[in-house]
């Protein structure tokens, strides 16, 4: 079996982000900071520890795609620099000849719309999603041991992690077969199960290394749960006639496309610094008590 390399990942930031109103009506929801750094940079971060050289952000209908990947005005450019601080998120890519691209997602008819709008970018290789809102944090990063898998194993293979059977309504869930470690054989993919009808408690926590032929079934594919074009619909008729695994990953998400997930991430990862760790662990004793 030849696995093709993975080099290319795509980055879905065409939501408008109204949970969090009216934060989302100055910044991108991808912008937003955990810490002192945007949510799209750590995806892109994670990205490029995987091996990523290309990145494809699809956006949506009045997103500036400067709004997206700069971090600091032109006019702060000379300063940051001589300061040795990062630009913009793209910083540390190795980037390859017409890199980044953006495309644009003209209606929001849903995640597996907007993966089919980057099919001329992709092209005939495998390639990577990453959702940044979905906030990863591990060592080695998630993507990396998912390539590490998929280098193994080939194919297409999804993020799975646990959650508790009274969420499972709330996610895309794997039916599983065989394990093999961390590694799960993917037999079916359900797609937010009505409660009590899942068939395991493994969710998809918005990672996937997928190959190109999942392109051509979203080209024609209806819409499905939530009235939209589901990737998990289109990932289902892949299983069967492609190898497809699970990979749990060995760290921890935060769904910072939630307001609590969200403040979670903030502390989690503000106590887990060295410079602001103690201040902030101090006030958290403080303020409970």
């Amino acid at each position: 079996m030849t696995i093709k390399p993975l080099r290319k990942a795509v980055f879905p930031v065409a939501g408008l982000g109204t949970r969090f109103l009216p934060a989302t009506k100055s910044m991108p929801k991808e912008m937003l900071t955990v810490v002192d750094k945007p949510l799209i940079q750590y995806a892109v971060e994670e990205g490029a520890g995987g091996g990523i050289e290309q990145i494809i952000f699809v956006t949506g209908r009045g997103k500036v795609r400067s709004r997206i990947i700069s971090t600091s005005p032109t006019s702060s450019r000379a300063t940051m620099r001589a300061r040795g601080k990062s630009l913009t998120v793209l910083d540390g890519i190795r980037q390859k000849p017409g890199s980044p691209v953006y495309v644009r997602q003209q209606e929001p008819l849903g995640l597996g719309h907007a993966v089919w709008c980057a099919r001329d970018i992709v092209g005939d290789e495998p390639f990577a999603v990453l959702l940044p809102d979905e906030l990863m944090v591990g060592k080695p990063g998630f993507m990396k041991q998912m390539v590490e898998a998929y280098n193994k194993v080939g194919g297409n293979v999804i993020g799975a992690l646990e959650v508790a059977d009274s969420e499972t309504d709330k996610y895309g869930i794997i039916s599983p077969g065989a394990t093999d470690g961390r590694l799960t054989e993917v037999t079916a993919l359900i797609e937010k199960p009505a409660k009590g009808t899942s068939p395991s408690n493994l969710m998809i926590p918005g990672r996937y290394i997928l190959q190109p032929e999942v392109m051509r079934i979203l080209e024609g594919q209806e819409k499905g749960a939530g009235g939209e074009i589901q990737l998990t619909d289109a990932m289902a008729q892949l299983i069967g006639n492609q190898p497809f695994h699970g990979f749990t990953f060995d760290g921890q998400r935060y769904d910072c496309g939630d307001k609590a997930g969200y403040i979670q991430a903030n502390l989690a990862l503000a106590l887990a610094r060295d410079d602001i760790g103690p201040v902030v662990r101090a006030f958290a004793k403080t303020l409970l008590g």
